[in-house]
């Protein structure tokens, strides 16, 4: 398999050997004179064994480990910064190759443990309300730096002994997913083989702020992972204001690609809603809620969500308890399937992005003190 020399990829840097899919690593494999069992047994190693180097693959010959090698590197992620919360959520900084920084979550759940990765260095959707733009797209995560979020928060867990499994992922975290649209997908493939991970696709959700039409493209990718639409707003003047991706895909476009999709798969679509005071919290927002998504009612689900404030947007601040309970009241006489979204990491840099970015900031004050001091 050729190094990668996109415009944003070094192509000094070998390809990690979490960006093959099952499929990638046998084709790979027969191209360099192995038998198929041989891919086979290094997929077992990586995904079932969770070694974190090849010298640690016992059963494969010592040529064929120098290939490896030759050709892959192994994890390309370092860990900076681990933040753990008082309710368990564990958020992780991790370093790329080229010093990027990006961040990864691990949140308990009555249900299992979920991670939450990160596809993007940087997001340019431009959501005036959100850390995760604050710093504008660098590059896209390749499939590897995807996958490799979810092993080493797996080998964290792997560490402590108590034979605890992720058995859930969202791709919610800094970046717009279906902006990296092939990575992903390679991505969702990887964790959910049967013969790997095995995360259940129905553990698995991706979340978008709208590109309609990788939504339908998504609807014919055949696999029965969930999608959520962070909406965040009930008119297009409103949802414009705050999301600017709606001005190339209005709320009308939007949900034709949302009707397509449920339509294709039968599956539920989650809309993520964030509760932001006095801006779309009114009650009458409620019900240009529960209008819109009407047609779609029983295949829809509306999750509302307390506002993590960003020091950057402070024209924003989180709905008021008495607001968000009218305004969750309005959906259900309208018999709108909803739920406050319970919160995690309060204690922690919780909105998505802040530690990135609060620790670039740490990073640059602590350059511009050495360069004053050396003078």
């Amino acid at each position: 398999m050729p190094r990668s020399k996109t415009k944003q990829e070094n192509p000094d840097l070998k390809p990690s050997i979490y960006s093959l899919t099952r499929d990638q690593l046998i084709d790979w494999s027969l191209e360099h004179g192995q038998k198929k069992f041989r891919a086979s047994q290094i997929w077992d190693w990586l995904y079932k064994k969770r070694v974190q180097s090849f010298d640690e693959m016992t059963n494969i010959s010592k040529d064929f480990i120098a290939l490896l090698k030759e050709n892959f590197d192994f994890n390309p992620l370092k860990q900076r910064i681990v933040q753990e919360s008082a309710d368990g959520t564990i958020k992780y900084l991790f370093e790329l190759p080229d010093g990027m920084l990006i961040e990864t979550v691990l949140m308990r759940q009555h249900y299992g443990l979920s991670v939450c990765v990160t596809t993007q260095v940087g997001c340019n959707i431009g959501c005036t309300f959100c850390a995760s733009g604050l710093i504008k797209k660098q590059r896209d995560l390749n499939n590897g730096e995807i996958t490799a979020q979810i092993m080493l928060v797996q080998k964290y867990l792997d560490d402590q002994g108590n034979g605890e499994r992720v058995s859930h992922v969202v791709v919610m975290g800094i970046g717009e997913p279906f902006d990296n649209y092939d990575n992903v997908i390679r991505f969702l493939r990887t964790i959910n083989d049967d013969n790997g991970l095995a995360i259940g696709a129905r553990h698995i959700t991706v979340s978008t702020s709208g590109l309609a039409h990788k939504i339908r493209e998504f609807a014919n990718e055949g696999i029965q992972v969930n999608l959520a639409v962070s909406l965040h707003a009930p008119n297009n003047e409103l949802r414009s204001s705050i999301m600017r991706i709606n001005r190339s895909f209005p709320l009308e476009k939007l949900f034709d690609a949302i009707e397509y999709y449920i339509q294709t798969t039968n599956r539920r679509v989650t809309f993520e809603y964030i509760m932001l005071n006095e801006v779309n919290d009114y009650p009458e927002n409620a019900q240009e809620l529960a209008d819109l998504t009407k047609s779609i009612r029983k295949l829809s689900y509306v999750n509302l969500i307390p506002y993590n404030a960003v020091s950057e947007h402070d024209q924003y601040s989180r709905s008021t308890k008495e607001r968000v309970d009218a305004f969750y009241d309005v959906l259900k006489k309208n018999g709108v399937n909803c739920v406050v979204r319970q919160e995690h990491g309060t204690d922690i840099d919780a909105a998505c992005g802040q530690l990135r970015s609060n620790t670039m900031k740490r990073d640059r004050q602590k350059a511009l003190a050495k360069a004053e001091k050396n003078g």
